[in-house]
């Protein structure tokens, strides 16, 4: 994309955002001064520098009053916008999402003598992607051609192709390698091409990402390294595929002499606990040590969560202690892990004991491990203690998810431990946590036939608070129920609150 087509592109755009909002030198201090505080604090004679300037811009939580100061000072006599100007601007109203006057900028940038660098278009090409704006990420990378003046880096194209990939479009990055390749002479690296491997195999597509790896061993400027390998490992382990997975591992030792690190490994414990081999996965973790390769405690997490997997309790305790016992500090994956194989076996009592330890040995426990231990805590009917970690934790600091208020929340209205979910349910709803619509509509019927009317009525008005909305059933056995004991005046408030909240 040469720079005449490119300027086509953001020509009607940059009218509105950028010719508009340039301001004339007769009253760019007045414009100045109204924009910011800072710049208020200076005489109609000072000059603003670009370091002011990109301050100011970097400041500003308002993207039009930013392209204000972006014009005004390029008013000043003797001042033009250079490469940090032009990356501040940009960065602001990417923030905010104003892509038609990143337009503009792009626009007048084109025609700018000023050197630009393609970081610029590498940060836009993020949060177009973001934004779901894939044929603009494309776009930026055309772009660097265009209005840097130079050919796009293979820093650009790993960039650009990485994003597409990850968005899931492939017809975008094959055109940008053909492209790439024709029109720009750019010859992929190793790093291009691992991009590839990885989409074809997390699209279940070996075949694919074999042949690009025969394509990576005949081209000159790339060939299969570590990350290669790796990736195709657990490739193959995803798809139960774990002897060709043993046999490509020895491959990359023996012919292409690539000794795996602990995360190749981890990938080959993994794949095989997964498939439910884990005393194979165990011998896999004992030839990764007599060869030198020491492992972590990400791999005996994995080991460790494959031997509870098949409540294999016992010998995932014995992994845990080796991880002690080799000086290395079990993380919060490794207590969670052994806490959720205990409380499964209804040993709540030790998972209780060992979440006192994690925080003895200043390891902290996260939402996962509570909520793993609140659901040990119901299974064995234990909820006073369940609601009181609910009740106490956030204001220890630790951070709770309604996943965890609903984990309490379905076994006490399972069980018909109604006065508890109530109160529950005041405490989810005072925190700005809802139940699942279905569990709401379970326990309003419930209240109902068990003849708790206002905890029923309570219940609703502060679920219809957050935004639900009551099946016709929950709603009519509450209205009938109110009618049989004659209370009339809360029936009519009742509807009255439904039928203006256009419930009914």
């Amino acid at each position: 994309m040469n720079i005449a087509i490119f300027s086509s592109r953001f020509k009607n755009l940059a009218i509105g955002w950028v010719s508009k909002t340039v301001i004339s030198k007769s009253n760019t201090s007045i414009r100045l001064f109204a924009t910011s505080k800072e710049i208020q604090k200076k005489s109609k004679s000072s000059y603003i520098s670009h370091e002011t300037a990109i301050k100011l811009i970097k400041n500003e939580r308002d993207p039009q009053h930013a392209l204000d100061i972006f014009n005004m000072v390029s008013e000043q006599q003797g001042f033009n916008h250079n490469h940090a100007t032009y990356a501040s601007i940009i960065q602001n109203l990417a923030k905010y999402k104003k892509f038609q006057a990143i337009d503009g900028v792009l626009h007048q940038m084109t025609y700018d003598t000023c050197k630009v660098h393609e970081g610029i278009f590498l940060n836009l090409m993020k949060h177009f992607s973001k934004s779901s704006m894939h044929e603009r990420v494309l776009d930026m990378f055309y772009a660097i051609k265009s209005i840097v003046r130079e050919k796009p880096s293979l820093k650009a194209i790993s960039t650009c192709l990485n994003l597409l990939v990850e968005s899931d479009r492939v017809d975008l990055a094959r055109k940008l390698l053909v492209n790439a390749r024709s029109k720009l002479n750019l010859r992929p690296n190793t790093c291009i091409f691992n991009i590839l491997v990885k989409h074809h195999c997390r699209n279940g597509d070996l075949q694919a990402a074999f042949e690009v790896v025969k394509e990576m061993k005949s081209a000159r400027v790339s060939y299969p390294n570590l990350v290669t390998y790796s990736t195709l490992i657990g490739g193959l382990c995803e798809n139960g595929k774990l002897k060709e997975a043993i046999e490509f591992f020895e491959e990359m030792v023996s012919k292409d002499n690539i000794l795996p690190d602990a995360l190749t490994y981890n990938i080959l414990i993994n794949g095989f606990c997964q498939r439910g081999k884990v005393d194979r996965a165990r011998t896999i973790l004992e030839f990764m040590k007599s060869n030198g390769c020491s492992p972590n405690v990400f791999n005996y997490s994995v080991l460790m969560n494959g031997y509870c997997k098949e409540g294999r309790l016992q010998e995932a305790k014995e992994v845990f202690n080796e991880i002690k016992s080799l000086g290395m500090k079990p993380d919060t994956i490794s207590y969670t892990t052994l806490i959720n194989c205990l409380c499964r076996t209804g040993r709540v009592d030790e998972a209780t004991e060992l979440l006192q330890q994690m925080k003895d040995k200043d390891c902290r426990a996260d939402t996962v491990t509570f909520n793993v231990m609140l659901g040990g805590l119901c299974r064995e009917g234990r909820f006073d203690e369940a609601l009181d970690m609910v009740q106490k934790l956030p204001f220890e600091g630790f951070y709770l998810n309604k996943g965890s208020y609903r984990i309490v929340l379905n076994f006490l209205t399972q069980k018909g431990e109604l006065r508890k979910a109530t109160e529950l349910l005041g405490l989810m709803l005072n925190r700005g946590f809802v139940p699942h619509h279905a569990t709401s509509n379970t326990l309003l019927l419930l209240l109902c036939n068990n003849g708790m009317v206002k905890d029923a009525v309570e219940s609703l008005l502060g679920l219809l608070e957050m935004g639900f909305k009551p099946e016709h059933e929950s709603w009519f056995t509450l209205v009938d129920l109110i009618c049989r004991e004659r209370k009339m005046l809360p029936v009519f408030e009742l509807l009255d609150v439904l039928v203006t909240q256009e419930y009914l």
